[in-house]
């Protein structure tokens, strides 16, 4: 008789439709911000489910993959957590996540789910292990006001970029000395999505092999001539960051950058409607942006996995999800709070859903850290000041995934 009552409660923790009573559900996300609205959410959720209780963590995200990692390794990882892309192929590796292609096809919110979250967020095996839960994809912000002064249009290919770029170049008082660059490029770490906009939207090019390709090539030669020859980038391009970027652009140093929608309170703050965005220019055949990710999922040693659905699709749906991203930066990834978002400037959301046709995340490789965070800073720095061509940085690219 004890065996049929503990293989009868085993089956209410993992038969689809069913949720145990009493379950709790341990929950990791990474919110920088400290007064963030996850006890309204948790409070919201458990007065809708009174079987279940909500065991909300905020891991510091400087650790937060470690925690993670050794977590499940010592068989204590959380029930549900927020995920990111990258981590996929050693949770997957691991054999720590639960598919919930099932669980997504009966529940009544997907369709509210923006158009391509769902194919961007599959995993290679064809399945979902990630809900999205908030995105943003990378854009072209430019100076409105600037633009305007000059006659120009937002350039919608790379050629009209590169001659916007040059006539926004400029000596603005007299003084002989330029003082406002067309663009202001991120040399530094994460400036792969910046050298990516120009170079890996052409035809038949990727983090492959493709990249010495003609096609490969000329993307990234297109990149040093604005800098070596056009000179449409500040001299300390090739080491500048985030901070940096953007600083200038605020300044007027810069008339054109790339990021995403986090930064546009930011720049509206300082810059008001003089600040303007559209996606990134098509070049060579086509059009590339990053996909900023942030998803929800389920570990496969929760103990009522269905408990955990519930919890992450009830994140992921119209209201919650809202409320969620108002503490995130970030875009809610519901149709209907798109629809009335107020967080951002419309401008700027429409920016963003306009560049989700074309938004890529990196290839779920073991050479994407490397790539990001030592090979592109290193080689495109190295192509910028004259050391090495555009050719041997993309071989330099190509060599690295090749060895994964």
């Amino acid at each position: 008789m004890k065996r049929t009552i503990s293989a009868l409660a085993l089956l209410a923790g993992l038969a689809p439709g069913i949720a145990s009573a009493d379950s709790t559900v341990r929950f990791w996300y990474h919110f920088d911000n400290p007064e963030n609205p996850m006890s309204d959410l948790v409070a919201k959720f458990e007065e809708a489910n009174p079987g279940i209780r909500i065991d909300a963590q905020n891991v510091p995200w400087n650790s937060y993959y470690d925690n993670l990692y050794t977590a499940i390794v010592g068989g204590n990882a959380p029930d549900a957590a927020m995920l990111k892309m990258f981590a996929l192929p050693r949770l997957l590796e691991m054999e720590a996540l639960e598919p919930l292609d099932e669980m997504i096809a009966g529940w009544e919110g997907r369709d509210d789910i923006l158009d391509n979250l769902f194919d961007l967020t599959e995993a290679e095996d064809g399945k979902h292990y990630y809900l999205p839960v908030q995105y943003v994809a990378l854009y072209l912000y430019y100076r409105a006001d600037m633009f305007e002064e000059l006659g120009l249009a937002p350039p919608e290919t790379c050629d009209q970029f590169r001659e916007a770029a040059i006539k926004l170049t400029r000596d603005t008082n007299n003084d002989g000395k330029i003082d406002t660059y067309g663009f202001g490029f991120r040399g530094g770490k994460s400036g792969h999505e910046h050298w990516g906009a120009f170079t890996l939207g052409r035809e038949g090019v990727a983090l492959d092999e493709s990249l010495t390709s003609e096609a490969g090539v000329a993307g990234t030669q297109f990149v040093v001539d604005l800098f070596q020859k056009d000179k449409v980038f500040p001299p300390s391009a090739p080491n500048d960051g985030f901070q940096e970027i953007i600083g200038a652009f605020k300044t007027g140093v810069t008339a054109m950058t790339i990021h995403h929608v986090g930064s546009s309170n930011d720049l509206v703050a300082a810059l008001g409607d003089k600040v303007a965005a559209v996606p990134v220019p098509e070049c060579g055949g086509g059009r590339w942006t990053t996909f900023g990710d942030e998803s929800t999922g389920v570990f496969s040693n929760a103990s009522d996995k269905e408990a955990a659905w519930k919890w992450i699709s009830f994140l992921s749906s119209e209201g919650n999800n809202a409320l969620f991203n108002s503490a995130t930066g970030q875009l809610p990834v519901t149709k209907s709070d798109s629809a009335t978002w107020d967080q951002h400037e419309k401008r700027f959301v429409d920016a963003t859903q306009a560049s989700l046709p074309f938004a890529h995340l990196l290839p779920a490789s073991s050479a994407t850290p490397e790539f990001v965070n030592t090979v592109w800073p290193t080689n495109m720095q190295r192509a910028l000041n004259g050391e090495i061509t555009a050719a041997q940085m993309n071989e330099a690219i190509a060599k690295l995934f090749a060895e994964e």
